[in-house]
């Protein structure tokens, strides 16, 4: 299983990117997958994510309105849309994949899962 991230970059605020997760090795569609971020020093913590089970789609509240998770299943892609964003969104991004999916917005949570990319750094300066 491999993911990797793209995408990252330094930006202003209420600027957007759009970062991207290509998977291979294993059947996307079927896992928990989801966008994560981390700190230094911070536990990684969830942003959004689609649920494998019902591909019901999360968000922490905190980016609710601002960012879109898509996929793409017939590239094995995942994308997350930022907007309008904000020096509190400086982090490394990661996607991760989880399987099997435990449901419900259990997706956000970055301790169950299993394969994770190396991350792409954002940084929004006010």
């Amino acid at each position: 299983v491999y993911l990797v991230e793209s995408g990252g970059g330094s930006v202003q605020a209420g600027e957007s990117l759009r970062l991207s997760c290509v998977a291979s090795g294993f059947n996307f569609a079927r896992y928990d997958i989801g966008w994560f971020r981390q700190v230094p020093g911070k536990e990684r913590q969830g942003v959004a994510c689609i649920s494998g089970n019902d591909g019901r789609i999360w968000y922490r509240d905190s980016v609710k309105g601002r960012f879109t998770i898509t996929s793409e299943n017939a590239k094995n892609t995942l994308y997350l849309q930022m907007t309008n964003l904000d020096p509190e969104d400086t982090a490394l991004y990661f996607c991760g994949a989880d399987d099997p999916p435990l449901g419900g917005s259990y997706c956000l949570l970055a301790s169950d899962y299993d394969y994770w990319g190396r991350g792409t750094q954002v940084t929004v300066s006010s």
